[in-house]
């Protein structure tokens, strides 16, 4: 799929030299035959019926592709597949293409003949993130979103059911199942009409042994018990294709995976730094989880559970960042607005977290800070504090920048430590007394004990 496309089989020389010039981006050849002769520009390959703008946008010649909407070339324009120009560039990653045909007015809700997908299907399909952010972010400002609605257009299915999450699932493409969970897409969306099962998925990573898109599912809420038209659970579909890894953290018996927590949906201004520590934490804390199982089930082989952050435990000592009151084992790395009060990524979860929303309760409360008891409505990334005092003490050793230090908030402090009691920071209040952030009351360890 990722070839080159070629343009074979014209009857006249002339029109195989124009499909040449624009696939091998010669700019100065394409205008001069254009100039030439306009008609060109109406010519398509015999067999597939590309147009030069097909052939521009799969080979990513975007100073050719400028050149012929410049000229008046419909940027819908189809092939045999009722393929757009923009379907293609989706499907070979061509971000810069993909960009300019949606700014020339491309539409992004054109259906091909082939399998019914749209350029969003092609994207998540092939593990283009790049281009899935770009027409994402379009769906905005496009008219789609007043015809149709965003959600809808995220969750529109193809000719076999499957949304473009199902093909990201399917066909192991982490990123992408990540930037169409945080832009409205269902998690336990089936590939059955009309009432009927099919597959979610969750069962779709399953098939694929993709333990990274199942820890993204799963961390989103996924269920783990849907059955599909087979009346199989993903559990099972894992065993069928022997991916026993996959097959340990979906097993019904192993403890059930902590997942985004709805409470942040009341949280209005949720800064971006902020947001990825947040998901970084929860992602993490979901694989010492695994671990845990994964020894238990003594398998092997499996994708690394926590990447070396290449920070020793007393890192913390002189750094930018204070240590979370809370907790006393991650640094403190997210602010609360208004009041100031800061704690670590995983504390904050801790106040909003629970294994699995209760659909029988709809009574979501605002999470509120521990120390003052004020709604948190507004989280920010902590700000560096303590850069002064680190040059005047030691101007020879190098700062931690925040990014890398963003990186091991998400891991764990250290080896013995596993993110579930990390999670569960009650065992550290008795040590509370001495730090100056703030005292904690009696109903904050309340708030921290409810499921």
């Amino acid at each position: 799929m990722g070839q080159k496309l070629s343009c074979g089989g014209q009857h006249h020389h002339e029109h195989h030299g124009l499909f040449v010039a624009v696939q091998n981006g010669e700019v100065d050849k394409v205008e001069a035959m254009i100039d030439e002769n306009p008609n060109v520009l109406r010519i398509v390959t015999v067999n597939g019926k590309l147009s030069p703008l097909h052939v521009a946008a799969v080979n990513g010649q975007i100073e050719v592709l400028c050149i012929l909407l410049d000229r008046g070339v419909n940027p819908d324009i189809l092939n045999r597949h009722k393929q757009t120009p923009l379907m293609l560039a989706a499907m070979h990653g061509k971000v810069s293409c993909v960009e300019r045909l949606i700014q020339q007015g491309a539409n992004i809700l054109m259906f091909d003949s082939l399998h019914g997908r749209t350029c969003l299907h092609y994207a998540a399909y092939h593990g283009h993130s790049d281009c899935l952010q770009s027409i994402l972010a379009s769906a905005h400002l496009a008219p789609v979103a007043q015809s149709w609605g965003f959600a809808r257009f995220v969750n529109i299915k193809d000719g076999s059911g499957a949304t473009p999450l199902h093909l990201a699932a399917r066909h192991g493409r982490p990123a992408c199942v990540r930037i169409l969970l945080s832009n409205e897409a269902l998690v336990c969306v089936s590939t059955g009409s009309y009432g009927r099962p099919g597959s979610t998925p969750l069962h779709l990573a399953a098939r694929e042994g993709s333990l990274d898109c199942v820890r993204e599912l799963l961390a989103w809420g996924a269920d783990r018990l849907y059955r599909d038209s087979s009346g199989r659970i993903p559990y099972v579909v894992a065993l069928k294709y022997k991916h026993e890894a996959c097959a340990a953290i979906l097993n019904p018996s192993s403890p059930e995976p902590l997942t985004w927590p709805s409470p942040l949906k009341f949280i209005t201004d949720l800064d971006s730094e902020a947001k990825a520590l947040l998901e970084n934490a929860l992602i993490e804390a979901n694989k010492d989880r695994e671990k845990l199982i994964l020894e238990k089930t003594a398998v092997s082989q499996i994708s690394p559970l926590h990447c070396d952050s290449g920070l020793e435990s007393d890192d913390f000592e002189g750094s930018e960042f204070e240590l979370c009151c809370i907790c006393f084992e991650q640094a403190c790395t997210i602010e609360i607005q208004k009041c100031g009060h800061q704690m670590c990524a995983h504390c904050i979860l801790s106040l909003c977290c629970h294994n699995k929303p209760n659909p029988a309760s709809n009574s979501e409360k605002v999470p509120v800070c521990p120390f003052c008891r004020s709604d948190i409505t507004h989280l920010v990334m902590v700000q560096n504090k303590l850069d002064t005092y680190e040059e005047v003490l030691s101007p020879s050793r190098p700062r931690k920048s925040r990014t890398s230090f963003s990186l091991a908030e998400g891991g764990s402090s250290s080896s013995s430590t596993s993110g579930l009691r990390v999670l569960s920071p009650l065992a550290s209040f008795g040590r509370l007394g001495g730090r100056h952030s703030g005292k904690i009351s009696a109903e904050c360890i309340e708030v921290f004990a409810k499921p």
